[in-house]
């Protein structure tokens, strides 16, 4: 199969991209810049200008939608919302233009989300695919992502596959490096009060939901991609200590705190949601890493 890629070039793009190689795939990227790679096929586009080197969109199975301004990178001002926003969307915008110019068509759009979508704290409630989606800003980001995938694939006739991704577990990078510093430091605390949900999901694991999303036809629609077991923020922080083996003394870190640090952005650390991974589970994907202690004594076993 070909795969074309966009966001190739963040964390979860990189290791995609090798796993789609080792299973023989051919891939390809685009990027804003043009780059050499002896494995990988570059191609530039702009989506301010409105163009993309056709030859990417020459006989494409899959695309496979990753773009977008990182949520907790900057201060949300207003010009930054619309950027968090414009980055998911106007991609998809592009690209359904460009496949209907040249006449070729993929198969399938497999594109990240968010479990954003329910709102940034949902408290105790377990949630499904089903569940009332939310009413604050991440929500409205992650509503119109999937409004763009949907599009998309109404455009393309694609089978479109979105997965609600949790809190993505890998020492390169994401969330995981900011939790796992303080520890370290042995300053390590939990945020708030420790009560927030965190549904989360190893690199690997996310990975190879990709790949089987895009090979199996029964996946259709919206996806949980979270671990089968969301823990709590005071359990995550305890779990990192034992397995870096520093002690976990500090204490927790107000709420008025972080908001003065953050501003609006302390909801991603003050918020949570306990996310359900039955669907996935029902589909026959198995889990390499299914509970926490053993995805980070994996992640820091080095």
């Amino acid at each position: 199969m070909k795969y074309l890629i966009t966001g190739g070039s963040g964390l979860l793009g990189k290791k995609l991209c090798k796993l789609l190689l080792k299973e023989g795939h051919k891939v390809a990227v685009l990027s804003r810049s043009k780059r050499e790679d002896a494995d990988i096929e570059y191609y530039q586009w702009d989506i301010g200008k409105g163009k993309i080197e056709a030859e990417a969109l020459k006989n494409v199975d899959c695309l496979i939608h990753l773009a977008g301004a990182g949520i907790a990178d900057e201060k949300w001002t207003d010009e930054r919302k619309r950027e968090i926003i414009d980055s998911r969307v106007k991609p998809l915008e592009l690209l359904s233009k460009k496949f209907k110019e040249q006449g070729y068509f993929p198969e399938t759009i497999v594109s990240a989300s968010a479990v954003g979508i329910y709102g940034f704290d949902t408290g105790e409630m377990e949630l499904t695919e089903e569940s009332e989606k939310g009413q604050d800003y991440i929500s409205e980001v992650v509503i119109k992502w999937e409004g763009a995938v949907n599009d998309f694939a109404n455009a393309t006739k694609s089978r479109a596959v979105k997965l609600r991704i949790g809190i993505v577990l890998d020492k390169d990078g994401g969330a995981l490096p900011q939790l796992a510093l303080p520890v370290k430091l042995g300053v390590g605390s939990a945020l708030g009060d420790g009560e927030q949900w965190l549904s989360w999901i190893h690199t690997d694991d996310l990975c190879q939901l990709f790949y089987q999303s895009s090979m199996d036809a029964s996946f259709q629609g919206a996806f949980n991609a979270v671990a089968p077991k969301p823990v709590k923020n005071k359990e995550m922080v305890t779990v990192l200590g034992k397995v870096l083996k520093r002690p976990i003394w500090a204490p927790k870190v107000p709420g008025f705190v972080l908001k003065l640090i953050l501003g609006d952005r302390a909801q991603l650390v003050l918020g949570g949601n306990k996310v359900s991974a039955s669907k996935i589970e029902s589909t026959g994907f198995l889990f390499k890493f299914p509970n926490l202690e053993q995805a980070l004594t994996e992640i820091y076993k080095s």
